[in-house]
């Protein structure tokens, strides 16, 4: 998978900037959560902040692990004052869990001002991972040294109820530094929205979405009903304004009406060249969506035809732009390093090109998903445990650098658990009867710690060869089933409260190693 480039916010910290949607009103709305503005590490004390007429609320209770801090600097906009941050070395990930609708389409933003929180003059370097998926790397350097904030996004369809946004050290990490985080919002899209994608196997990154003309500010909410953010982009080119307002719900993605004001454009006979975005681009397929509109008042005459061209190779052939607008899109567009396009004007166009907005994501595989049995049998465990390991959030087995601690999983598409260890992690609670549903596992360590209450069935975990629950407080009978697990070779069950089992006496006959 290749890095998706970070996106720079064009406006001062302590400048008003427009933010997402927590919930967009519709009457075609699904039943269940649209959507959620989080301010991270805003404290229950003050659980509230409004940025213009958007209300952010607090991030606790969507996450469990990491320390809080308020910036001291009194310009900035509210949801850039508090921050989360996260030191504990040991966690392999940092997890938010978010409410959605299992198939939803959600765009994904994270926002990120460093601020020196923790007396340093750089930022560090970290991962953020979306579902399991490494997403990109958080560089949010020479932004913060021109005193800006940096965003990143990502359109990406839920695959369970809960969704998972991570963070992650990486090898660029410092670590006298933490990853940390100012925002995070989440907004239902509709599913007309980029909808030529792949989304079971595929999400889109943002790279650039542009209004192209002298609009000042970020077109966003409300212009756009979900708050996407359309940066203005202007060269040498001159500019015109339209003189017919065009109804977005006619276009694919539905683009504010707010992009068509302005165009840029060229002289008569001319062909409209430009870079944009104005940096490279890794190589990578990317999903590209431009936007067109005669700004004349509409007449027999207020139409232009021109060719769309991108890197030398035809985009669009003789595409006819009219006042009531058009826009050209494609799924999967291979780019490379710097992008030109050219508009060339079809012979004797009595006006030049013209151009209102453009929207490249890029196309990244999805990296897989771990059985969803085995999802639901993990977040059980955690949930019977005390205090069970500050990463068990999000994923178990993916990124597969990022395994929740003490668990191991296997490759592939579908990940399936394997081992899970955690003997002296000084746990206490039960085992839930849902361990039954890790069918892949070969190995269970849990020795050495405060576990109680009986043994649950464990007769489906026909790939068991060794099993460690020594030195805990268990008690009643051990299951019957483990005489018939097939590969088991190794049960440790000394010192806890009094078990007892027919079942050991016929895997000693066996000649299987057991302690009791």
């Amino acid at each position: 998978m290749k890095k998706s480039r970070k996106n720079k916010m064009t406006l001062l910290i302590s400048i008003f900037f427009f933010l997402p949607l927590l919930l967009r009103l519709s009457t075609a709305a699904p039943p269940g959560p649209r959507g959620y503005l989080l301010n991270c590490g805003a404290s229950q004390l003050a659980p509230k902040v409004t940025v213009g007429s958007l209300q952010y609320i607090t991030d606790e209770g969507f996450i469990s692990v990491g320390n809080i801090t308020k910036l001291p600097d009194p310009h900035l906009v509210p949801i850039l004052s508090t921050l989360r941050y996260f030191p504990d070395k040991s966690a392999r990930k940092y997890c938010y869990m978010i409410p959605v609708l299992k198939g939803g389409k959600y765009m994904v933003r994270t926002t990120y001002y460093y601020g020196g929180y923790d007396g340093g003059k750089t930022p560090p370097v970290f991962d953020q991972i979306i579902e399991g998926t490494k997403w990109s790397v958080v560089n949010t350097t020479d932004d913060y040294a021109s005193g800006l904030s940096s965003f990143y996004e990502i359109v990406v369809v839920a695959m369970g109820k809960m969704m998972s946004v991570c963070l992650a050290r990486n090898h660029h990490t410092d670590p006298s530094s933490s990853p940390f985080i100012s925002a995070l919002e989440l907004e239902y899209l509709d599913d007309s929205v980029y909808n030529t994608t792949d989304f079971k196997n595929h999400a889109l990154s943002l790279v650039a979405r542009s209004s192209f003309g002298p609009e000042a500010d970020v077109i966003g909410f409300p212009d756009d009903v979900f708050n996407r953010q359309w940066h203005p982009f202007l060269d040498e080119h001159p500019v015109v304004t339209s003189h017919v307002n065009i109804t977005p719900s006619t276009f694919w993605n539905l683009p504010p009406t707010k992009v068509f004001y302005n165009g840029m454009t060229t002289s008569r006979g001319k062909s409209l060249k430009f870079n944009w975005p104005p940096f490279p681009l890794p190589e990578a397929y990317y999903y590209i969506s431009l936007y067109f509109q005669d700004n004349r008042s509409p007449s027999f005459y207020s139409w232009r035809v021109f060719s769309v061209v991108i890197n030398g190779k035809t985009f669009f052939s003789n595409l006819n732009v009219s006042a009531n607008g058009v826009s050209v899109y494609s799924a999967r567009w291979p780019l490379s390093g710097q992008t030109l396009l050219e508009l060339i004007p079809a012979d004797n166009m009595p006006v030049g090109p013209v151009i209102s907005a453009g929207e490249i994501l890029q196309v990244f595989r999805l990296t897989g998903r771990t059985l969803t049995r085995d999802v639901m049998a993990m977040e059980d465990l955690a949930r019977s445990l005390n205090y069970p390991p500050h990463d068990w959030s999000g994923d178990p087995c993916l990124p597969k650098d990022h395994f929740w601690t003490g668990v191991t999983c296997s490759d592939g598409k579908l990940a399936r658990v394997t081992t899970l260890n955690l003997t002296n992690f000084g746990l206490s609670g039960t085992l839930p009867p849902s361990i039954n549903n890790l069918t892949a596992l070969s190995h269970l360590w849990l020795g050495n710690n405060k576990l109680s209450g009986t043994i649950p069935d464990i007769g489906s975990l026909k790939e068991l060869r060794t099993l460690h629950l020594e030195n805990n407080q268990f008690e009643g009978i051990i299951p019957q089933s483990l005489e018939k697990l097939p590969h088991i070779h190794e049960v440790f069950l000394q010192n806890n409260n009094n078990l007892k089992s027919k079942a050991l006496e016929a895997l000693q006959k066996l000649g299987i190693h057991i302690e009791l």
